[in-house]
Formats: structure tokens, sequence, C-alpha cells
């Protein structure tokens, strides 16, 4: 468990996931609406070099980053609007992961992640004025959890 009392703690996570990150790795990030999910995703991004807005994926579903914007290919998804896993294959997630990262918002409406070796689970939860982090990790992720 990870307590993250403020913003600039939020941040120094998400750096600390982003130094770690390789391609075809999964970060799934649950919890409750305003729980910060998307707030550790843009994190992990602006950590990754990209610089300037990140944009939420809630309507678009997916937003892809691409080198030299980023360390790493990275697909940023949030399955909030999806009913059913299958249309997380219909949107073609399968091609857009191809050599890339994912951070996945809402992880549990595309089925899920964790059973996945490179998948990084993290749950948010408000505690306090901050929130909270509790992480598990695949077996990709033993030797470098953040």
């Amino acid at each position: 468990m990870i307590d993250l009392p403020d913003l600039a703690a939020m941040e120094a996570f998400g750096a600390r996931i982003a130094a770690t990150l390789r391609p075809r790795d999964a970060v799934a990030l649950s919890g409750e609406l305003g729980a910060g999910k998307t707030t550790l995703a843009r994190a992990i991004i602006r950590a990754l070099g990209h610089e300037g807005e990140v944009p939420s994926p809630s309507f678009t579903i997916v937003e892809t980053y691409d080198p030299p914007m980023v360390r790493l290919s990275l697909v940023h998804a949030d399955f909030y609007r999806l009913t059913r896993p299958q249309e997380a294959e219909e949107l073609g997630l399968d091609d857009y992961r191809e050599g890339a990262a994912l951070i996945a918002e809402w992880p549990e409406n595309a089925g899920g992640f964790a059973h996945e070796p490179g998948c990084l689970s993290i749950t948010l939860e408000f505690a306090d004025e901050g929130r909270r982090a509790i992480v598990e990790g695949g077996a990709d992720w033993l030797g470098r959890l953040p």
C-alpha cells in the first residue's frame, strides 16, 4: 500500500512507474470516480517525456503516444463507457498494443488484464485528504515494482 497524500506524491509515483515501464506492460488503474486514475495516468505519460496536454480518453476511448514524444510507444485507454469486454477487441486494442505499453482506466470493463504477467494492477482509494494505492504486480513486475 502506498500513501499518496497530495499531487506531488501522485506525480512521484507516476514517475517511478514510468521509469520501469516496458513494451507489452499493462498498468491497470481501478477505483471509484474521482479516485485519481486519470491523474496518475497523466503523471506516467509526462514522466515518459510527453510535454503539453494529456487529454483524457473518456470519449475517444484510446489515445496513443509514440517516440520521440515519449520514451516508448504507449496506449492510454479509458474503458469506462464499455458495456462488455468484447468491445475492447472490436476497438482493435490488440493492434494498438503491439509493441506498446498500455495504461488502462476501468480495466474491468475490458475484461481485465491481471492475468497477464506484465500487468501492474493499481487500485486507487480515497484516504483522508489524499489517495492510497494498492499495488499488485504480475510476474514480469517482480524486482521492479514502484
